[in-house]
């Protein structure tokens, strides 16, 4: 049986729709830095250990019951982790000047993993080209109050159930093991063995009134409606703070939380011929002093109207190959697609994933002036907020700075607790969406060069770069919406990149001209190969990143670069024409309307 297509998304989390990665770095960029030496805010000095959970205590009572006898029957048990994760979220969200909703939500999350057979071989094997068994569900939702007995119950169903689950699948995979052809990634064990970590850090809550922020989205809504060719307009913002308690049978007893605050405009409007043009922008902050003023949202609300505006009247560009200067905030999202998602530790194992990287190590992959590393214990760079940070992994393990590509050589893949050949053990990247199983994925990617020019330097011999290939003009890519990238075996180790914002920039010294239409696309290796300088400023692209174990917060940060040869085709388009009338506040003969 030929294996399922296997498709990586990235795209931009702006819509109350499924949008997956969004930017939230100002349009100037960061400062200048050195690219070897970029500021990242190194992690806070440990906090003072807070008094653990109640539900730490339930967990752990109902963890010490059941393990004894989980571990004895047959098949045995010989892993168990509870991992309770509390939301407490207010969402506001606004259109063309008015309120749409305004809400104040606490749940909270619970999940079992119970891991039948040893660390070598258990439940989660894959046999043959079929996926690993899913557990009989991702978890349920738990009582609000730490009343023991009713948190002890609810963990004593959901392990019942998973013990099951993971029984019925091991057995399975014992009876079929034999007579299915063994790869010899597959032979690496299925579970890492890891130390135990015992961690109180203080519990979070929101502590602030909304209504302002209503006022808030009504003021940068109303705004957007004064440009007719806006047909609509959203701002939300959110506020979460989120706590993690995680109990394990190896030991560990974890707890810690973080807030997170997020202002999201989204525009949207219509080419003549019925495209549909979109432009985003985000603000991410974890201070509440730190929000973005009126005066820095409006500045940044002029600007989107402006370049929606002139996108709705740009020319069409057709397919062509030739050199691209991509902007830090798009070559991050290049970064994250290209490189990030194949280095992803669990892909050079499953033998349905095409494994690209998997026999890379020790070897070029990107120019040697190249280095790239992934750092979760970083909390900013330049002062930009970076939403990959995290103490612990969704897997129990301390996050860290790992160095994945050194000057152009691969070194390292993001790994969680799925070992792989030569590499048995987690580096700190099993994360999940709550409700899914973890697996390895990017925290802060944090790309660096040793070739570092100005940016106007950069231009420079972007310009260069289309003359001496004889091109009429490159392309300008400014800001990108995101992507997907396939990694499955059996179709083109190949990638598809979004852009919002592309000029073309002529050889002849004639002006940039703004067009739209088009799609990044290639294959991984030979574009990484075509870097060949890159600026020297950093900026960062934050979002939220949609893939096998859901959507996680990452950033990505990167100078911006060039890349002597890049392939755009067309953008898939809809059909419909833009709206028969002007909105009511552009129709001079509409009642009400402008005279």
């Amino acid at each position: 049986m030929k294996p399922s297509v296997r498709l990586v998304f990235c795209a931009l989390l702006i819509l109350p729709v499924a949008l997956l990665l969004s930017a939230t770095e100002a349009r100037a960029g960061g400062t200048a830095a050195d690219p070897a030496a970029t500021a990242a805010t190194p992690p806070a000095a440990a906090p003072t250990q807070a008094a653990p959970s109640p539900a730490i205590a339930a967990m752990s009572e109902e963890l010490d019951r059941e393990m004894p006898i989980l571990s004895k029957a047959d098949p045995p048990a010989y892993f168990i982790r509870y991992t309770l994760t509390s939301s407490d979220r207010m969402v506001v969200s606004g259109s063309n000047g008015a309120l749409l909703s305004s809400d104040h939500n606490f749940s909270r999350w619970l999940e079992a993993q119970v891991r039948v057979g040893d660390y070598t071989l258990d439940d989660t094997h894959q046999v043959g080209n079929a996926p690993p068994a899913d557990p009989a569900s991702y978890g349920r939702a738990a009582p609000v109050e730490n009343d023991p007995s009713v948190l002890r119950r609810a963990v004593w169903a959901e392990t019942q159930k998973q013990y099951r689950a993971a029984a019925e699948s091991y057995i399975k995979i014992e009876t079929s093991k034999d007579v299915q052809a063994q790869t010899t990634e597959g032979t690496a064990p299925d579970f890492s063995k890891e130390q135990p970590h015992v961690f109180y850090g203080p519990e979070v809550a929101l502590h602030f009134d909304r209504t302002p922020w209503e006022a808030k989205v009504r003021l940068y809504t109303a705004k957007f409606r004064e440009a007719p060719q806006i047909i609509n307009s959203i701002v939300t913002f959110s506020a979460e703070a989120e706590n993690e308690y995680q109990v394990s049978s190896e030991g560990s007893r974890l707890q810690f939380g973080n807030i997170r605050y997020r202002l999201e405009l989204f525009i949207q409007g219509k080419a003549p011929d019925g495209m549909d043009i979109d432009r985003y922008y985000n603000f991410d902050w974890t201070d509440p002093a730190k929000a973005p003023s009126d005066a820095t949202v409006m500045a940044e609300c002029a600007t989107l109207r402006k370049e929606l505006e002139e996108l709705v009247a740009a020319p069409l560009v057709d397919p062509v190959v030739g050199p691209a200067l991509l902007t830090g905030r798009a070559a991050a999202v290049f970064f994250h697609e290209v490189f990030g998602h194949p280095d992803e530790g669990f892909r050079q194992k499953d033998i349905n994933e095409g494994q690209t990287f998997a026999k890379k190590i020790g070897q070029p992959l990107l120019p040697d002036f190249i280095s790239i590393y992934d750092d979760p214990t970083v909390h900013e760079i330049n002062g930009t907020v970076l939403l990959g940070d995290y103490p612990f992994d969704d897997e129990g393990v301390p996050s860290e700075r790992v160095t994945l590509v050194d000057h152009g050589i691969l070194k390292d893949f993001e790994m969680s607790r799925q070992p792989i050949l030569g590499f048995p053990n987690s580096n700190g990247h099993g994360r999940r969406q709550v409700g899914y199983q973890p697996v390895s994925r990017q925290g802060n990617l944090i790309v660096e060069s040793s070739h570092a020019v100005s940016n106007a330097e950069l231009r420079r011999m972007f310009i260069e770069e289309i003359k001496k290939q004889g091109k009429p003009f490159g392309l300008f890519i400014d800001d990108i919406e995101g992507g997907f990238t396939m990694t499955g075996r059996g179709q083109p180790q190949a990638f598809q990149v979004t852009p919002l914002v592309v000029y073309k920039v002529y050889a002849d010294g004639r002006p940039d001209e703004m067009v739209r239409g088009v799609d990044i696309v290639g294959t991984r290796l030979t574009a990484l190969g075509k870097i060949i300088a890159t600026g020297d400023t950093p900026e960062v692209f934050n979002g939220y990143c949609g893939a096998e174990s859901g959507s996680v917060p990452v950033a990505a940060v990167s100078p911006a670069i060039l890349i002597s040869e890049m392939e755009v085709q067309k953008k898939e388009t809809a059909t419909d024409r833009p709206p028969i009338l002007p909105p009511p506040a552009h129709d001079p003969e509409a009642k009400g309307g402008q005279q």
